[in-house]
């Protein structure tokens, strides 16, 4: 048996449960803050935030082997958080929108703010 909450009015909570989400987009969220939930992916998606680079500049930069950045790579584009651009032979990564620069920005002041 539930216990009614008497804390908080009939209409908030029934406005509260009509705005809730829906299993599928709560789902979503928590698998995007998986993505984000990795140390390497964070540090690549940093990178990503300076600027456009391809994998063996990403690589130098993070101080990771290519294979390992490549295997983080196709998670972040598989999760719509990054996008290719091919010139040549050579493929250039970088953010797939301003959402994400966003997130990694609004992240970042949070942590410093928290201090």
């Amino acid at each position: 048996m539930t216990e009614q909450c008497n804390c908080i009015k009939e209409e908030t909570q029934a406005r509260v449960r009509e705005g809730m989400l829906d299993d599928d987009t709560v789902m979503e969220l928590a698998d995007l803050f998986k993505i984000f939930g990795d140390s390497t992916r964070i540090r690549i998606l940093w990178v990503l935030h300076e600027c456009e680079m391809c994998v063996q500049g990403i690589s130098q930069a993070v101080g990771m082997s290519v294979s390992a950045v490549s295997h983080q790579l196709k998670s972040l584009k598989d999760a719509d958080l990054v996008r290719t651009r091919r010139d040549g032979k050579q493929v250039y990564y970088s953010l797939c929108d301003e959402h994400i620069e966003m997130l990694l920005n609004i992240a970042l002041e949070h942590i410093r703010e928290a201090k």
